[in-house]
Protein backbone atom coordinates (compact mmCIF):
# COMPACT_ATOMS: atom_id res chain seq x y z
CA UNK A 1 0.00 0.00 0.00
CA UNK A 2 2.84 2.39 0.88
CA UNK A 3 4.59 1.50 -2.38
CA UNK A 4 1.52 2.33 -4.49
CA UNK A 5 0.89 5.47 -2.48
CA UNK A 6 4.48 6.57 -3.00
CA UNK A 7 4.17 6.11 -6.77
CA UNK A 8 1.00 8.21 -6.84
CA UNK A 9 2.53 10.86 -4.58
CA UNK A 10 5.67 11.19 -6.70
CA UNK A 11 3.68 11.29 -9.94
CA UNK A 12 1.51 14.00 -8.38
CA UNK A 13 4.65 15.95 -7.47
CA UNK A 14 5.79 15.79 -11.11
CA UNK A 15 2.36 16.89 -12.34
CA UNK A 16 2.33 19.85 -9.96
CA UNK A 17 5.84 20.80 -11.10
CA UNK A 18 4.82 20.74 -14.76
CA UNK A 19 1.63 22.69 -14.01
CA UNK A 20 3.68 25.37 -12.21
CA UNK A 21 6.05 25.44 -15.21
CA UNK A 22 3.13 26.43 -17.42
CA UNK A 23 1.86 28.82 -14.75
CA UNK A 24 5.27 30.53 -14.89
CA UNK A 25 4.71 31.21 -18.60
CA UNK A 26 1.20 32.47 -17.87
CA UNK A 27 2.10 34.82 -15.00
CA UNK A 28 5.05 36.38 -16.81
CA UNK A 29 3.04 36.79 -20.05
CA UNK A 30 0.29 38.60 -18.18
CA UNK A 31 2.84 40.81 -16.43
CA UNK A 32 3.97 42.03 -19.88
CA UNK A 33 0.43 42.63 -21.16
CA UNK A 34 0.13 39.52 -23.33
CA UNK A 35 -3.19 37.72 -23.59
CA UNK A 36 -3.45 34.23 -22.10
CA UNK A 37 -6.52 32.41 -23.37
CA UNK A 38 -6.21 28.96 -21.75
CA UNK A 39 -4.50 27.21 -18.85
CA UNK A 40 -5.23 23.49 -18.53
CA UNK A 41 -3.80 20.65 -16.47
CA UNK A 42 -3.84 17.39 -18.42
CA UNK A 43 -4.77 16.49 -21.98
CA UNK A 44 -7.69 14.87 -23.75
CA UNK A 45 -11.36 15.32 -22.85
CA UNK A 46 -12.16 18.21 -20.52
CA UNK A 47 -13.42 17.16 -17.09
CA UNK A 48 -14.34 20.67 -16.01
CA UNK A 49 -13.47 24.26 -16.92
CA UNK A 50 -14.28 27.79 -15.89
CA UNK A 51 -13.47 31.25 -17.19
CA UNK A 52 -12.04 34.13 -15.24
CA UNK A 53 -11.64 37.37 -17.18
CA UNK A 54 -10.00 36.48 -20.50
CA UNK A 55 -8.54 33.09 -19.48
CA UNK A 56 -10.21 29.67 -19.40
CA UNK A 57 -8.94 27.30 -16.71
CA UNK A 58 -9.62 23.58 -16.62
CA UNK A 59 -8.71 19.99 -15.89
CA UNK A 60 -8.52 17.31 -18.55
CA UNK A 61 -8.84 13.54 -18.29
CA UNK A 62 -5.24 12.47 -18.99
CA UNK A 63 -2.89 13.82 -16.26
CA UNK A 64 0.19 13.72 -18.50
CA UNK A 65 1.20 17.37 -18.24
CA UNK A 66 -0.25 20.85 -18.67
CA UNK A 67 -0.38 23.62 -21.25
CA UNK A 68 -0.97 27.35 -21.59
CA UNK A 69 -2.12 29.29 -24.69
CA UNK A 70 -0.69 32.76 -25.29
CA UNK A 71 -2.01 34.79 -28.22
CA UNK A 72 0.36 35.13 -31.18
CA UNK A 73 3.27 32.89 -30.15
CA UNK A 74 4.57 33.07 -33.76
CA UNK A 75 3.79 35.33 -36.73
CA UNK A 76 1.97 32.33 -38.28
CA UNK A 77 -0.74 32.34 -35.59
CA UNK A 78 -4.10 33.86 -36.44
CA UNK A 79 -4.92 36.75 -34.13
CA UNK A 80 -8.22 38.50 -33.52
CA UNK A 81 -7.86 42.18 -34.52
CA UNK A 82 -9.04 43.11 -31.02
CA UNK A 83 -5.99 41.35 -29.56
CA UNK A 84 -3.33 42.91 -31.80
CA UNK A 85 -1.85 44.87 -28.88
CA UNK A 86 -1.60 41.71 -26.71
CA UNK A 87 0.36 39.51 -29.13
CA UNK A 88 3.41 37.64 -27.84
CA UNK A 89 5.69 37.94 -30.87
CA UNK A 90 5.29 41.72 -31.08
CA UNK A 91 6.78 42.27 -27.62
CA UNK A 92 10.48 43.22 -27.23
CA UNK A 93 12.85 40.28 -27.36
CA UNK A 94 13.83 40.59 -23.69
CA UNK A 95 10.21 40.29 -22.61
CA UNK A 96 9.67 37.27 -24.83
CA UNK A 97 12.84 35.71 -23.43
CA UNK A 98 11.60 36.10 -19.85
CA UNK A 99 8.23 34.57 -20.71
CA UNK A 100 9.83 31.63 -22.51
CA UNK A 101 12.39 31.05 -19.76
CA UNK A 102 9.83 31.44 -16.96
CA UNK A 103 8.94 27.75 -17.08
CA UNK A 104 12.52 26.64 -16.46
CA UNK A 105 13.01 29.37 -13.87
CA UNK A 106 9.96 28.01 -12.05
CA UNK A 107 11.53 24.54 -12.03
CA UNK A 108 14.75 25.97 -10.58
CA UNK A 109 12.83 27.82 -7.86
CA UNK A 110 10.87 24.66 -7.07
CA UNK A 111 14.09 22.66 -6.87
CA UNK A 112 15.64 25.12 -4.40
CA UNK A 113 12.45 25.23 -2.30
CA UNK A 114 12.32 21.41 -2.19
CA UNK A 115 15.96 21.30 -1.08
CA UNK A 116 15.28 23.88 1.66
CA UNK A 117 12.24 21.92 2.87
CA UNK A 118 14.35 18.76 2.91
CA UNK A 119 17.15 20.46 4.86
CA UNK A 120 14.85 22.03 7.47
CA UNK A 121 12.02 19.54 7.90
CA UNK A 122 13.07 16.16 6.46
CA UNK A 123 16.85 15.93 6.75
CA UNK A 124 19.75 15.83 4.31
CA UNK A 125 22.35 13.04 4.22
CA UNK A 126 24.70 13.40 7.19
CA UNK A 127 28.09 14.65 5.86
CA UNK A 128 29.85 13.05 8.85
CA UNK A 129 28.50 9.65 7.91
CA UNK A 130 29.11 10.18 4.20
CA UNK A 131 32.73 11.13 4.89
CA UNK A 132 33.38 8.00 6.95
CA UNK A 133 35.76 5.57 5.24
CA UNK A 134 36.35 2.30 7.10
CA UNK A 135 39.57 1.78 5.15
CA UNK A 136 41.05 5.02 6.47
CA UNK A 137 39.54 5.47 9.94
CA UNK A 138 40.91 3.76 13.08
CA UNK A 139 39.04 0.74 14.45
CA UNK A 140 37.02 2.69 17.01
CA UNK A 141 33.74 1.04 17.97
CA UNK A 142 30.54 3.01 17.58
CA UNK A 143 28.21 0.27 18.76
CA UNK A 144 28.40 -3.22 20.24
CA UNK A 145 25.61 -5.65 19.36
CA UNK A 146 24.11 -7.26 22.46
CA UNK A 147 23.34 -10.47 20.60
CA UNK A 148 23.62 -12.34 17.30
CA UNK A 149 20.86 -11.66 14.72
CA UNK A 150 18.97 -14.77 13.64
CA UNK A 151 18.94 -14.09 9.88
CA UNK A 152 21.75 -13.15 7.46
CA UNK A 153 20.23 -9.82 6.43
CA UNK A 154 19.12 -8.69 9.90
CA UNK A 155 20.87 -6.41 12.39
CA UNK A 156 18.30 -6.66 15.18
CA UNK A 157 18.05 -9.30 17.90
CA UNK A 158 16.82 -9.83 21.45
CA UNK A 159 18.55 -11.79 24.20
CA UNK A 160 15.22 -12.11 26.01
CA UNK A 161 13.86 -14.01 23.00
CA UNK A 162 16.73 -16.49 23.04
CA UNK A 163 19.22 -14.90 20.66
CA UNK A 164 22.81 -15.68 21.82
CA UNK A 165 25.07 -12.88 23.08
CA UNK A 166 27.50 -11.52 20.54
CA UNK A 167 31.24 -12.25 20.98
CA UNK A 168 31.97 -8.56 21.50
CA UNK A 169 29.31 -8.20 24.20
CA UNK A 170 30.48 -11.36 25.94
CA UNK A 171 34.06 -10.05 25.92
CA UNK A 172 32.98 -6.79 27.54
CA UNK A 173 33.80 -4.47 24.65
CA UNK A 174 32.15 -1.05 24.74
CA UNK A 175 31.45 1.80 22.31
CA UNK A 176 34.50 4.05 22.11
CA UNK A 177 37.02 1.20 22.44
CA UNK A 178 39.76 1.32 19.78
CA UNK A 179 40.88 -2.13 18.69
CA UNK A 180 44.59 -2.07 17.95
CA UNK A 181 45.32 -5.77 17.36
CA UNK A 182 43.34 -8.89 16.45
CA UNK A 183 44.97 -12.28 16.91
CA UNK A 184 48.25 -10.42 17.63
CA UNK A 185 48.11 -8.65 14.24
CA UNK A 186 47.89 -4.84 14.18
CA UNK A 187 44.56 -3.34 13.04
CA UNK A 188 45.32 0.28 12.17
CA UNK A 189 41.96 0.75 10.41
CA UNK A 190 38.46 -0.57 10.88
CA UNK A 191 38.51 -1.97 7.34
CA UNK A 192 41.54 -4.12 8.15
CA UNK A 193 39.84 -5.36 11.34
CA UNK A 194 36.77 -6.42 9.36
CA UNK A 195 38.91 -8.26 6.79
CA UNK A 196 40.74 -10.19 9.54
CA UNK A 197 37.59 -11.06 11.46
CA UNK A 198 35.73 -12.32 8.41
CA UNK A 199 38.60 -14.65 7.50
CA UNK A 200 39.02 -15.88 11.06
CA UNK A 201 37.92 -19.40 12.03
CA UNK A 202 35.61 -19.87 15.00
CA UNK A 203 37.30 -19.94 18.38
CA UNK A 204 39.18 -17.91 20.97
CA UNK A 205 41.37 -15.09 19.65
CA UNK A 206 43.50 -12.57 21.61
CA UNK A 207 42.31 -8.96 21.18
CA UNK A 208 44.04 -5.71 22.17
CA UNK A 209 42.14 -2.47 22.56
CA UNK A 210 42.51 0.99 24.06
CA UNK A 211 39.91 2.36 26.50
CA UNK A 212 40.24 5.77 28.15
CA UNK A 213 43.91 5.86 27.16
CA UNK A 214 44.70 2.50 28.71
CA UNK A 215 45.72 -0.52 26.64
CA UNK A 216 43.80 -3.67 27.54
CA UNK A 217 44.04 -7.26 26.35
CA UNK A 218 41.24 -9.83 26.34
CA UNK A 219 40.20 -13.01 24.62
CA UNK A 220 37.23 -12.91 22.27
CA UNK A 221 35.47 -15.98 20.92
CA UNK A 222 34.84 -15.52 17.21
CA UNK A 223 31.78 -17.23 15.77
CA UNK A 224 30.98 -18.00 12.15
CA UNK A 225 27.57 -16.94 10.86
CA UNK A 226 25.80 -16.38 7.58
CA UNK A 227 25.92 -12.69 6.71
CA UNK A 228 24.59 -10.74 3.74
CA UNK A 229 27.64 -8.74 2.66
CA UNK A 230 26.19 -7.48 -0.62
CA UNK A 231 26.64 -3.88 -1.70
CA UNK A 232 23.90 -4.08 -4.35
CA UNK A 233 20.27 -5.15 -4.48
CA UNK A 234 21.34 -8.75 -5.14
CA UNK A 235 21.88 -10.75 -1.92
CA UNK A 236 25.37 -12.14 -1.28
CA UNK A 237 25.16 -14.37 1.79
CA UNK A 238 28.45 -15.86 2.97
CA UNK A 239 29.62 -17.51 6.18
CA UNK A 240 32.13 -15.19 7.82
CA UNK A 241 33.72 -14.54 11.17
CA UNK A 242 31.55 -12.33 13.37
CA UNK A 243 32.16 -10.17 16.45
CA UNK A 244 29.04 -8.02 16.59
CA UNK A 245 30.47 -4.49 16.38
CA UNK A 246 30.07 -1.47 14.14
CA UNK A 247 32.45 1.46 13.65
CA UNK A 248 32.24 4.92 15.13
CA UNK A 249 31.00 6.97 12.22
CA UNK A 250 28.45 4.42 11.17
CA UNK A 251 26.62 5.25 14.38
CA UNK A 252 26.15 8.84 13.23
CA UNK A 253 22.57 9.69 12.19
CA UNK A 254 21.79 9.01 8.55
CA UNK A 255 20.33 12.49 8.11
CA UNK A 256 20.72 15.93 9.64
CA UNK A 257 18.17 18.75 9.79
CA UNK A 258 19.15 22.42 9.81
CA UNK A 259 17.65 25.67 10.96
CA UNK A 260 15.84 27.95 8.47
CA UNK A 261 18.93 30.12 7.87
CA UNK A 262 21.44 27.27 7.65
CA UNK A 263 18.93 25.48 5.43
CA UNK A 264 19.35 28.22 2.83
CA UNK A 265 23.10 27.56 2.67
CA UNK A 266 22.55 23.81 2.43
CA UNK A 267 19.99 24.28 -0.36
CA UNK A 268 22.47 26.49 -2.22
CA UNK A 269 25.27 23.92 -1.86
CA UNK A 270 23.05 21.09 -3.09
CA UNK A 271 21.79 23.26 -5.96
CA UNK A 272 25.36 23.68 -7.21
CA UNK A 273 26.03 19.96 -6.92
CA UNK A 274 22.81 19.04 -8.73
CA UNK A 275 23.44 21.51 -11.55
CA UNK A 276 26.92 20.06 -12.07
CA UNK A 277 25.52 16.53 -12.00
CA UNK A 278 22.74 17.47 -14.42
CA UNK A 279 25.14 18.80 -17.06
CA UNK A 280 27.34 15.73 -16.64
CA UNK A 281 24.32 13.43 -17.05
CA UNK A 282 23.19 15.27 -20.19
CA UNK A 283 26.70 15.09 -21.67
CA UNK A 284 26.82 11.34 -21.02
CA UNK A 285 23.26 10.76 -22.24
CA UNK A 286 24.08 9.55 -25.81
CA UNK A 287 26.28 6.70 -24.57
CA UNK A 288 23.47 5.50 -22.28
CA UNK A 289 20.96 4.90 -25.09
CA UNK A 290 22.52 1.58 -26.28
CA UNK A 291 22.54 0.42 -22.64
CA UNK A 292 18.82 1.20 -22.41
CA UNK A 293 18.20 -0.96 -25.47
CA UNK A 294 20.28 -3.78 -23.98
CA UNK A 295 18.25 -3.57 -20.77
CA UNK A 296 15.01 -3.70 -22.78
CA UNK A 297 16.32 -6.85 -24.48
CA UNK A 298 16.81 -8.53 -21.11
CA UNK A 299 20.36 -7.66 -20.07
CA UNK A 300 21.09 -6.38 -16.57
CA UNK A 301 19.98 -2.75 -16.22
CA UNK A 302 22.77 -0.25 -15.71
CA UNK A 303 21.67 1.88 -12.71
CA UNK A 304 23.22 4.92 -14.41
CA UNK A 305 20.85 4.74 -17.38
CA UNK A 306 18.16 7.44 -17.65
CA UNK A 307 14.73 6.92 -16.13
CA UNK A 308 11.39 8.22 -17.34
CA UNK A 309 8.57 9.65 -15.26
CA UNK A 310 7.42 6.04 -14.86
CA UNK A 311 10.78 4.89 -13.56
CA UNK A 312 11.21 7.90 -11.26
CA UNK A 313 7.74 7.33 -9.82
CA UNK A 314 8.53 3.67 -9.14
CA UNK A 315 11.69 4.68 -7.29
CA UNK A 316 9.60 7.25 -5.42
CA UNK A 317 7.26 4.45 -4.39
CA UNK A 318 10.16 2.35 -3.11
CA UNK A 319 11.66 5.12 -0.97
CA UNK A 320 8.25 5.89 0.53
CA UNK A 321 7.75 2.20 1.27
CA UNK A 322 11.09 2.16 3.11
CA UNK A 323 10.44 5.52 4.77
CA UNK A 324 13.46 7.20 3.14
CA UNK A 325 11.80 10.59 2.68
CA UNK A 326 15.04 12.56 2.07
CA UNK A 327 15.62 10.53 -1.13
CA UNK A 328 12.01 11.21 -2.20
CA UNK A 329 12.45 14.98 -1.98
CA UNK A 330 15.98 14.97 -3.39
CA UNK A 331 14.82 12.92 -6.38
CA UNK A 332 11.95 15.32 -7.03
CA UNK A 333 14.31 18.30 -6.75
CA UNK A 334 16.79 16.64 -9.15
CA UNK A 335 14.00 16.04 -11.65
CA UNK A 336 12.95 19.71 -11.52
CA UNK A 337 16.50 20.90 -12.17
CA UNK A 338 16.90 18.43 -15.04
CA UNK A 339 13.64 19.47 -16.73
CA UNK A 340 14.55 23.14 -16.27
CA UNK A 341 17.97 22.75 -17.87
CA UNK A 342 16.81 20.44 -20.65
CA UNK A 343 13.93 22.75 -21.60
CA UNK A 344 16.42 25.57 -22.31
CA UNK A 345 18.25 23.61 -24.99
CA UNK A 346 18.17 25.63 -28.26
CA UNK A 347 16.00 23.14 -30.12
CA UNK A 348 12.43 23.45 -31.30
CA UNK A 349 9.86 22.79 -29.95
CA UNK A 350 11.57 23.39 -26.57
CA UNK A 351 11.36 26.85 -25.03
CA UNK A 352 15.09 27.19 -25.57
CA UNK A 353 14.54 26.82 -29.30
CA UNK A 354 12.08 29.74 -29.34
CA UNK A 355 14.52 31.83 -27.28
CA UNK A 356 17.32 31.06 -29.75
CA UNK A 357 15.15 32.14 -32.69
CA UNK A 358 14.12 35.37 -30.96
CA UNK A 359 17.75 36.36 -30.35
CA UNK A 360 18.80 35.22 -33.82
CA UNK A 361 16.22 37.61 -35.27
CA UNK A 362 17.48 40.40 -32.98
CA UNK A 363 21.13 39.89 -33.95
CA UNK A 364 20.27 39.52 -37.65
CA UNK A 365 18.28 42.78 -37.63
CA UNK A 366 21.11 44.57 -35.79
CA UNK A 367 23.68 43.29 -38.29
CA UNK A 368 21.54 44.33 -41.24
CA UNK A 369 21.15 47.83 -39.79
CA UNK A 370 24.92 48.10 -39.25
CA UNK A 371 25.44 47.36 -42.96
CA UNK A 372 22.67 49.75 -44.05
CA UNK A 373 20.48 46.92 -45.32
CA UNK A 374 16.73 46.47 -44.75
CA UNK A 375 15.52 44.46 -41.73
CA UNK A 376 15.16 40.83 -42.86
CA UNK A 377 12.17 40.46 -40.55
CA UNK A 378 10.96 37.38 -38.73
CA UNK A 379 12.21 33.83 -39.18
CA UNK A 380 9.94 31.71 -41.36
CA UNK A 381 8.80 28.99 -38.95
CA UNK A 382 7.48 26.86 -41.82
CA UNK A 383 11.07 26.28 -42.97
CA UNK A 384 11.96 25.01 -39.48
CA UNK A 385 9.12 22.50 -39.32
CA UNK A 386 11.18 19.55 -40.68
CA UNK A 387 13.81 20.13 -37.98
CA UNK A 388 11.09 20.43 -35.35
CA UNK A 389 9.47 17.19 -36.46
CA UNK A 390 12.85 15.44 -36.43
CA UNK A 391 13.54 16.60 -32.87
CA UNK A 392 10.07 15.47 -31.77
CA UNK A 393 10.56 12.05 -33.36
CA UNK A 394 14.01 11.56 -31.82
CA UNK A 395 13.02 12.61 -28.31
CA UNK A 396 9.71 10.80 -28.64
CA UNK A 397 11.53 7.60 -29.56
CA UNK A 398 13.94 7.97 -26.65
CA UNK A 399 11.02 8.60 -24.30
CA UNK A 400 9.20 5.47 -25.50
CA UNK A 401 12.41 3.44 -25.11
CA UNK A 402 12.95 4.72 -21.58
CA UNK A 403 9.33 4.16 -20.51
CA UNK A 404 9.32 0.64 -21.97
CA UNK A 405 12.57 -0.20 -20.18
CA UNK A 406 11.25 1.22 -16.91
CA UNK A 407 8.22 -1.06 -17.20
CA UNK A 408 9.99 -4.24 -18.34
CA UNK A 409 13.37 -3.90 -16.60
CA UNK A 410 13.11 -1.11 -14.01
CA UNK A 411 15.82 0.27 -11.76
CA UNK A 412 14.99 -0.73 -8.19
CA UNK A 413 16.45 0.17 -4.82
CA UNK A 414 15.47 -3.12 -3.24
CA UNK A 415 14.68 -6.66 -4.29
CA UNK A 416 10.92 -6.79 -4.14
Amino acid sequence: MAYTGGIILFALGILISVALHEAGHMWSARAFGMKVTRFFIGFGPTLFAFRRKETEYGLKAIPAGAFVSIVGMTPLDEVDPADEDKVFWKRPVWKRTIVLAAGSITHFILGVVLLWITAVFVGLPNPERAAYDANKEPAVLGAVNECVPATPDSYSCDVAKGDPRSPASAAGLEPGDRITAFNNVSTPTYGELVAMVRKSPAGAVPLTYVRDGQTETTTITVIRRNLDISTTDEPNVQQVGFLGVSPKGSDAPLTVTYGPIDGVGQAADYTGQIFAGTFTAIANFPEKIPKLWDALMGQERDPETPVSVVGASRIGGEVVERGIWPIFFLLLANLNFFIGVFNLFPLLPLDGGHIAIAWFEKVRSWWAAKRGKPDPGRVDYTKLLPITYAVVLIFGGITLLTVATDIINPITLTTR
